[in-house]
């Protein structure tokens, strides 16, 4: 799908091929054929997210990993040209795309009593890119946080599944304090959630476009 000057596909789960000048994935899972990636993002280091299976169908020697510290280990036998291990609050440019790293935690939603999924201050991370004119926000595995606050960005990834990320309710939330132009909803139908979380997200949205890609 064209969103605004980039193509944008939703491969799965929380994985998409975002394309222009070059080509970007975020946490390639369940990839069916075979790409060469500009660069790919990782976000942190749960299986749904890293797939060495499949880094290796989008990855190639001319490929930047920029990827949380939680993945070193799991991405040590990648081929590719350069590894950023990046924290929250950094920056890095590859070939002209600005990166921006963001943190991704949960307040919310818990394994057990004071147990988070995702805890803060373990460096999983969302990522703003800027690419071609155009600023892109994924927010990775995540719930509403208050550093979405000081996001600015014309495309919102967000997740809507609720259990380990962000419910529909709570993601229009987190839009309405991002105010992008297009959000667009993800973390459903693979592992949990279903397309009548990613509809219910678009139902609750009023301040920008929303599009199910």
């Amino acid at each position: 799908m064209k969103l605004l000057n980039l193509e944008l596909t939703r491969i799965s789960h929380d994985t998409f091929r975002i394309a222009g000048s070059k080509v970007v994935y975020t946490d390639p899972y369940k990839i069916a054929r075979r790409d060469e990636a500009d660069i790919v993002l990782l976000s942190h280091e749960h299986f749904d997210h890293l797939s060495l299976e499949d880094m290796e169908k989008v990855c190639t020697p001319a490929t930047t990993v920029v990827s949380s510290p939680l993945c070193a280990d799991g991405i040590k036998s990648l081929r590719a040209k350069e590894k950023y291990f990046l924290d929250p609050a950094a920056k890095v440019t590859v070939g002209g795309v600005e990166i921006e790293t963001i943190a991704a935690y949960n307040v919310n939603k818990f394994r057990e009593p004071g147990k988070a999924f995702h805890p803060k201050g373990e460096k999983r991370l969302g990522f703003v890119i800027h690419l071609d004119g155009t600023s892109l926000y994924y927010a990775g595995d995540t719930d509403f946080i208050p550093e979405m606050k000081n996001i600015r960005c014309d495309i919102a990834l967000v997740p809507v599944s609720g259990t380990y990320v962000m419910t529909p309710e709570e993601a229009a939330q987190a839009v309405e304090a991002i105010h992008p132009k297009i959000a667009v909803p993800m973390h459903y139908g693979a592992i949990v959630g279903s397309a009548a979380d990613a509809e219910k997200f678009r139902s609750l949205v009023k301040s920008c476009q929303v599009e199910i890609v």
